[in-house]
């Protein structure tokens, strides 16, 4: 059973930049699609980004191009979300997803059988 844990969240002022990480254990997600979604107050949970296994494919929100990156390590099982240029309105629980083996780059959270317990982000204005 894969188990996901988020780090790096905190309390930033609007401008500043976050780095996000999800490090994975209890099995390999080096074939998997892993994801970042993010929940607020009073919201559904969205999707933030993607990437495919191979760390070749990515997607975005387009709320967050241009200022968030998403990046892995199969080496060490691990998926980053470097945010930059934060908002107000990027405040919420951010949480660290990820598929079963998958070729296809996938933004459903439906298609994501693996969640971190989350970690909050909040940007001050």
């Amino acid at each position: 059973q894969v188990q996901l844990v988020e780090s790096g969240g905190g309390l930033v002022q609007a401008g500043g930049s976050l780095r996000l990480s999800c490090a994975a254990s209890g099995g390999t997600v080096s074939t998997s699609v892993m994801g970042w979604f993010r929940q607020a107050p009073g919201k559904e949970r969205e999707f933030v980004a993607a990437i495919s296994w191979t760390g070749i494919t990515t997607e975005y929100l387009d709320s967050v191009k241009g200022r968030f990156t998403i990046s892995r390590d199969n080496a060490k099982n691990t998926v980053y979300l470097q945010m930059n240029s934060l908002k107000p309105g990027d405040t919420a629980v951010y949480y660290c997803a990820a598929t079963s083996p998958r070729n296809i780059l996938v933004i459903d959270a439906r298609d994501y059988n693996y969640w971190g317990q989350g970690t909050q982000v909040t940007v001050s204005s």
